[in-house]
C-alpha cells in the first residue's frame, strides 16, 4: 500500500471508527485511483477523492411504530446523501437487522461510482433501517413503512433524492412507502423507483440487476471469443437478483446449479431449469419460504446448512465455469476465491454489492480471471431505475422490449468504458481499475466545474 493510500485510510478510519465495510470500499477505490491522481495532480490538489469520501449529508432518525397487537416498536432510520455532482441522489433502501451507518456509507460510496458508470445523470445515496421484515405480516410492514416515510419524506423528492428498493425492500414495501409519501406531499411524482406497473413503475425493473449482471458477463466473455452457452454457473442468494440472474442464464444457454439463503444452499447437479426456477419464484416471492424446501420438491438436489465454524463457504467449492455472487457483501473471502480458481471458475460477475473482500479480489486479479466488480456488473438495477425516472418525467411507459434493449445497451457501454479505461491507464483486463477510474472521472470533472461546495 502506498504512502498516499495508507495516509488516506488512516484518516478515514480515525474519522469513521468501527465501520469496516466503509473502510474496505474506500481502500479498493483509493488503490485504483493512485495512477489517476499521479497523472492528474489537480484532482489531488482539489482533494476530490477526500470530498467524495465524506457524505454531503447523513440523516438519522427514530422510527416508532405500533403493531396490530398495540405493542410499540422503535427502529433506526437512515439516509446517506453521498454525492450529487452529476444528478439527484439515487440509491436503495435496505431493511435488515444488520443495517448500520457503516454499511450504508459503504453502499452509498459504491453507488456514486456505479451511477456514474450508467451514463445517466444520477448522484449516489443509500438508506434503510434495522427493521427486519422477515416473517412479519403485511400489516406490520405497512405500519413500519408508513412510520419510516413520515420522516424520510422531508429529505427526498424527484429532483433531490430518489430512493429505490434493496435487501428487504421489494414491491410491497415500495408500495407502502410511496402511498405515504403521496399522502404527506399531496403530489404524484416519481420519487421512488421499483413502483408497481400500474402506478408509475417500469417493465424489466425487478429483473434488471440480474439481467444486467449476466449481460456484463457475456460482454466479458466476448473479449475471449466465448459465450455463456453450456457454462456451469454458481449463483448465491435467492432473492430478486439471484432469481433473474438464473432466468437470464437459462435464456443464454448456461446451466445454473446453486442458490442460497441465510440458512444454507442447494446444489442441483442436473441444473436449475425453467420449471425449477418457477418453483423458486413461488417459494420465495409468494410463500416466502426457505431454500431448503427445494430438496423436498427435487430430492436429487443436495441442501447444505450454513456452518459458521467454517472459514469458507462450501457453495463456492464446486467445479464450475462462472460464479455470480448475488447475496450480500463479503460473502467471498480469500479461501472462497482460492476454491473458485482451483475448481476451474474463470469468470466472476458480481450481482451483490461488494460481495468479495479485498483478499478475494486480489486473488481474482492475480489469477487474471474475468472479474466484474459489483459497481459495474450489477449497475443494471439502478440503470433501469434511471429509465423509470425518465418515463415518469415524460408520463410515458416504454415496452418491455424497449427497456430491455436500453438495459443491454447500457451494460455494453459500461463494459466498454471499464475495458477501455483499464487499458488507457496501463492495466488491461483489470475491470476493478476500469470501473473505479471511469466512475471517478465523470464525478471528479463535475466537482471541479462546480467549485468547492
Amino acid at each position: 500500500m502506498s504512502e498516499f493510500v495508507n495516509s488516506l485510510l488512516t484518516e478515514v478510519k480515525a474519522k469513521n471508527p468501527a465501520e469496516p465495510e466503509f473502510h474496505q470500499a474506500v481502500q479498493e477505490v483509493a488503490e485504483s485511483l493512485e495512477i489517476v491522481l499521479e497523472r492528474y495532480p489537480e484532482y489531488r490538489k482539489s482533494k476530490i477523492l477526500e470530498r467524495i469520501i465524506e457524505p454531503e449529508r447523513v440523516i438519522t432518525f427514530r422510527v416508532p411504530w405500533v403493531d396490530e397487537q398495540g405493542e410499540i416498536h422503535i427502529n433506526k432510520g437512515f439516509r446517506i446523501e453521498m454525492n450529487s455532482a452529476i444528478g439527484p441522489y439515487k440509491g436503495g433502501l435496505r431493511f435488515h437487522p444488520s443495517v448500520n451507518l457503516g454499511i450504508l456509507k459503504f453502499l452509498a460510496f459504491e453507488q456514486v461510482f456505479k451511477n456514474s458508470l450508467t451514463t445517466l445523470p444520477m448522484g449516489g445515496g443509500k438508506g434503510g433501517s434495522d427493521f427486519d421484515p422477515k416473517g412479519k405480516s403485511d400489516l406490520k410492514i405497512m405500519r413500519f413503512c408508513q412510520a419510516f416515510m413520515t420522516e424520510l419524506f422531508r429529505h427526498i423528492g424527484p429532483n433531490t433524492d430518489v430512493p429505490a428498493g434493496d435487501i428487504g425492500v421489494g414491491g410491497r414495501e415500495i408500495g407502502y412507502l410511496f402511498g405515504m409519501y403521496k399522502k404527506l406531499r399531496n403530489e404524484f411524482t416519481g420519487v421512488l423507483t421499483g413502483k408497481g406497473l400500474n402506478w408509475g413503475g417500469s417493465l424489466i425493473r425487478p429483473e434488471a440487476t440480474g439481467y444486467g449482471c449476466v449481460y456484463f458477463a457475456a460482454e466479458m466473455l466476448k473479449t475471449k471469443g466465448e459465450t455463456l452457452e453450456g457454462k456451469k454457473c454458481l449463483v448465491s442468494g435467492s432473492g430478486n437478483v439471484a432469481q433473474y440472474t438464473v432466468e437470464k442464464l437459462l435464456q443464454m444457454g448456461a446451466k445454473p446449479v446453486t442458490l442460497s439463503d441465510s440458512n444454507g444452499y442447494i446444489y442441483d447437479e442436473e441444473g436449475i431449469d425453467r420449471k425449477k426456477l418457477d418453483f423458486i419464484l413461488e417459494l420465495k416471492n409468494v410463500r416466502r419460504g426457505r431454500i431448503s424446501e427445494y430438496v423436498e420438491k427435487y430430492p436429487n438436489a443436495v441442501y447444505t446448512e450454513v456452518n459458521p465454524s467454517l472459514n469458507y463457504n462450501p457453495l463456492w467449492n464446486h467445479k464450475a465455469d462462472c460464479a455470480f455472487p448475488s447475496a450480500t457483501q463479503n460473502e467471498i473471502n480469500g479461501n472462497d476465491a482460492q476454491n473458485l480458481v482451483k475448481n476451474g471458475v474463470f469468470l466472476v460477475s458480481e450481482g451483490a454489492n461488494m460481495p468479495t473482500n479485498i483478499d478475494g479480489v486480489n486473488i481474482f486479479l492475480d489469477n487474471k480471471i474475468l472479474y466484474g466488480p459489483g459497481k459495474a456488473a450489477n449497475a443494471g438495477g439502478v440503470a433501469v431505475s434511471g429509465l423509470e425516472m425518465a418515463q415518469n418525467s415524460m408520463r410515458f411507459n416504454w415496452s418491455r422490449e424497449e427497456v430491455d434493449s436500453r438495459l443491454q445497451m447500457i451494460m455494453k457501454d459500461i463494459h466498454r468504458n471499464c475495458f477501455e479505461t483499464a487499458q488507457s491507464f496501463g492495466t488491461p483486463g483489470n475491470y476493478v481499475n476500469g470501473a473505479n477510474i471511469a466512475g471517478f472521472l465523470k464525478v471528479a470533472n463535475a466537482m471541479m466545474d462546480q467549485g468547492v461546495i
